[in-house]
């Protein structure tokens, strides 16, 4: 079996990846908008015909020898436009690796170590009352486990205070803890947009409210910064969402820095290197809570994952409104059932895409609201 073409298709803000081979089988898998996730991914795109260059005419089957060529084809490797772009070809030719043997992908990487996936779901609203009303609907709908922005619109233009952020953080917090009650598995998320000062002091505030984790709290590039932060606050941090190799992800475990990892499958290299990653956390005893913010198609990629990683914290699921959307662009989207995603059986990945959908979608860009302190200063975005 030999690689003929890699296609790019589009749709939405979404970039996907159709692996073509002479044997008629192919593979599909999804880019992660890497650099251009504030605007137009040019270069992510790019790296899929560079990493095309290599691929074709090559046995897709062959999956780390094609892997480590492809990475270190990129002589200053572990970009994060280069590793996407990788990471969604990686997903394609496991799905040809589970079509041509026809067994699911989790079966090829060690087979299940759980029965389904336990999901967040993703909390919105612009006030304590619209979120905490939101976290009601999404407890009746069966999850187990929210996760929400924490400190006022996450579209606002200027961020709050030191004072202020606190006293956000506090009153939406409290809003959502009474709405569900006790029994459910709360996560903030700040998307690295606080100072380590800020991050402790909304950490030691929130303590009273049980939170599962603290995700991304600050900026991610200095990991040192991050395990002083981890350090100081009462609760588990979760961060990784932005590293995207097995080096960054070695410190991060090794300095203590998180209690969960976040890798995201695309910005990693996929399924070869996320096994890798989870290998790494596991003997620090650090839980894997994979990145998940694309389509359905990174959804059963991660699900494939998941189901064959034994140290598997939980999933993040996207939004109910945005699936819905959307879901015509693959032909059978996940089920989920009382807050678990179930694993399918349908050889390699279990979907594919409906291209006759994409019409439907033209490709967007993605916008992201420049942030700012009151001074005009800027905030991470």
């Amino acid at each position: 079996m030999k690689v003929t073409e890699v296609q790019t298709h589009l749709a939405a803000s979404w970039t996907f990846v159709k692996v073509m081979t002479d044997e008629g089988i192919y593979g599909v898998g999804e880019v992660h908008p890497a650099s251009g996730t504030g605007g137009t991914p040019f270069a992510s795109r790019a790296a899929i015909e560079y990493h095309a260059e290599y691929l074709v005419g090559k046995d897709p089957r062959e999956i780390e020898r094609n892997w480590q060529h492809m990475f270190r084809r990129c002589l200053f490797r572990g970009g994060s436009d280069a590793m996407a772009a990788l990471g969604g070809i990686d997903m394609a030719v496991w799905d040809i690796a589970g079509k041509a043997a026809g067994l699911p992908v989790h079966k090829l990487i060690g087979g299940p170590t759980r029965n389904q996936v336990r999901v967040y779901g993703h909390l919105g609203g612009d006030t304590p009352e619209a979120m905490a009303e939101n976290a009601i609907e999404l407890k009746d709908q069966g999850y187990t486990a929210l996760r929400y922005y924490p400190i006022g619109s996450f579209s606002a233009s200027t961020m709050p205070g030191y004072q202020e952020l606190v006293h956000i953080a506090v009153s939406y917090t409290a809003a959502v803890r009474e709405a569900v009650g006790p029994e459910l598995d709360l996560m903030i998320d700040v998307v690295n947009r606080l100072t380590p000062p800020e991050a402790i002091a909304i950490g030691r505030a929130l303590e009273p409210y049980g939170l599962y984790f603290f995700e991304d709290p600050i900026e991610p590039d200095s990991i040192d910064a991050m395990a002083y932060v981890a350090a100081n606050v009462p609760m588990p941090v979760a961060s990784g969402e932005r590293l995207y190799t097995i080096y960054h992800f070695q410190e991060l475990v090794n300095k203590n820095a998180s209690a969960y990892a976040r890798p995201d499958m695309s910005l990693v290299g996929g399924i070869t290197n996320m096994r890798k990653i989870a290998a790494i956390c596991e003997a620090g005893y650090v839980g894997v809570a994979p990145h998940n913010p694309l389509s359905p198609v990174m959804t059963a990629a991660n699900v494939q994952f998941d189901a064959a990683t034994h140290n598997i914290a939980i999933q993040e699921y996207r939004p109910t409104e945005a699936i819905e959307a959307t879901a015509e662009l693959v032909d059978q989207p996940m089920e989920m059932k009382d807050g678990h995603l179930q694993i399918p059986d349908r050889p390699g990945l279990g979907i594919d895409l409906n291209l006759e959908a994409f019409k439907h979608h033209p490709p967007e860009r993605r916008v992201r609201p420049v942030l700012t302190t009151s001074d005009g200063a800027l905030r991470d975005y």
